[in-house]
């Protein structure tokens, strides 16, 4: 052999070896829902295709311009906006379309391959490269001469257990793929709320600040009345100005709260940058009834799509074994070619083939072992993460009822407590204007009024955050969010 058919044979090695397809085990991910409480409203941390960076589904793809003037913004806008732009759906729903086009490319492997090719060619042969012994002193290069060539060929494979195990895993693994997608749904229409309530309770707060600004403020042009009558000292002067200047920068601070608050919301749910707007909906109390823990767990297990994603996902884990496992199966396949041959178009003539291979594998070299191993560490991976997401279902939803009774509890003990801080600073006001108190009394009611008001509005966050936590817990958030908020409006 020749030096240079050495080097050709290596590079040909070479170009199938980059060529060949590389195996690996594949990942499904799963939206898991939001399950922190209290605080900010909570936002997942894996998604489809979640990484390292940040969470997709606190971004969104604002579409058009803003327009002029103020945008109202109820939260029923904002869900229908944040299932439109949030960055998170839209990624969860370009994997289902991955989902489906691996699904046609498993589907092929199953269908009849057919292609056409027309070829014009000019040949010379050497007859003795191809073992044509020729009598001495007779030249064996023969042409040139024209070869036309149109055909038709046909592939099709008539049994491959590993093909159609391969079609029944990516098509439950697309199935997988619907349901995370509208896994991805809820928790967009779970953020979208929890981003809403943390504006309408931030907006609350700026509402509060604001009337005891004018409260302090009023008492600080008494306080300065008095003190002119002769009534009270100047320090009283002092503390009630103090005071005024405290809620001043308090209320400075709430309003840069709210409205980064805002910049958030609008982001999620992909208004387009600079958008002004005005949230239309305030929250109130209104209780949830007709909830138990049964019937929630019943519900919950009978609705939640990330779990029928999991279970889809064994399902495909366990095609994808017995797919690894046909590796080691006869495969039988047929193929065909139909048309005309000859020097020129006007003298070819028909000619056809037709061939039926078996495939028969013999010695892999460990090959379907290692891929069979793979698998099946896959599927035991997706049926731990199935029964792990049973458990979760079961502790979210006893959790959420468990924060929601105690937000219950909360919000009746906090608006006692506003209702008596407000009698306080009455009461207060009135013993100061006398003269029987000086003005440090007030000012701790008016401290105690502000505390009793950030407390109420904390707990009625917290209690509507347990509702939509105990929606998505559920698997009804995106159906039923509107019955869980009853008192947003």
């Amino acid at each position: 052999m020749t030096t240079r058919a050495i080097v050709v044979m290596l590079i040909a090695a070479g170009l199938v070896w980059i060529g060949a397809p590389r195996f690996g085990s594949a990942q499904t991910g799963v939206p898991q829902g939001p399950r922190e409480r209290g605080g900010p409203p909570p936002v997942p941390s894996t998604g489809p295709g979640a990484q390292a960076g940040p969470n997709p589904f606190l971004g969104g793809v604002p579409t058009g311009t803003a327009t002029p003037g103020v945008l109202p913004l109820s939260l029923t806008d904002a869900i229908a906006r944040g299932l439109a732009h949030n960055l998170g759906a839209l990624l969860s729903e370009q994997g289902t379309r991955a989902a489906y086009g691996a699904k046609l490319s498993a589907l092929s492997a199953l269908l009849p391959t057919v292609g056409g090719s027309v070829a014009q060619a000019r040949e010379q042969l050497n007859l003795e490269a191809f073992g044509f012994p020729l009598p001495p002193g007779t030249s064996p290069i023969v042409g040139p001469f024209n070869v036309f060539d149109a055909r038709v060929s046909l592939s099709q494979a008539v049994f491959d257990y590993g093909a159609i195990e391969r079609l029944r895993a990516t098509s439950a693994s697309e199935s997988a793929s619907k349901y995370a997608y509208q896994d991805a749904r809820d928790v967009v229409v779970q953020v979208s709320s929890g981003l809403y309530l943390q504006a309408v309770t931030g907006a609350a707060r700026v509402d509060a600040a604001r009337a005891q600004l004018r409260t302090a403020d009023a008492l600080y042009q008494r306080a300065v009345s008095l003190k002119a009558a002769g009534i009270v000292a100047g320090i009283e002067v002092l503390r009630a100005r103090v005071e005024l200047q405290s809620q001043q920068q308090r209320l400075i601070v709430l309003e840069n709260d709210l409205a980064k608050e805002k910049l958030t919301l609008a982001r999620a749910i992909g208004l387009p940058s600079g958008q002004q707007f005005e949230l239309t909906d305030r929250a109130a109390y209104a209780a949830l009834k007709g909830m138990t823990l049964e019937g929630s767990l019943q519900q919950a297990y009978a609705t939640r799509s990330d779990l029928r994603a999991a279970g889809e996902a064994v399902r495909a884990a366990e095609a994808a074994r017995r797919a690894a496992q046909a590796e080691a199966l006869p495969s039988v396949h047929v193929d065909a070619d139909y048309g005309d041959i000859g020097n020129t178009a006007g003298s070819a003539k028909m000619t056809y083939s037709v061939a039926a291979i078996v495939s028969v594998p013999i010695f892999q070299g460990g090959r379907v072992r290692g891929r069979v191993s793979q698998a099946d560490a896959a599927l035991q991976q997706q049926k731990a993460q199935l029964e792990d997401l049973r458990s979760r279902i079961d502790y979210e939803v006893r959790a959420a009822l468990l924060d929601l009774k105690a937000a219950d509890d909360f919000v009746a003990v906090a608006k006692s407590t506003t209702d008596l801080a407000n009698e306080q600073l009455a009461q207060a006001q009135d013993r100061f204007a006398a003269g029987v108190a000086d003005n440090l009394e007030v000012v701790q009611a008016q401290n105690a009024v502000a505390a009793a008001t950030e407390n109420y509005l904390s707990s009625l966050y917290a209690h509507n955050l347990a509702k939509v936590a105990l929606a998505r817990a559920v698997g009804i958030v995106e159906k039923s969010i509107g019955q869980f908020l009853g008192g947003v409006k």
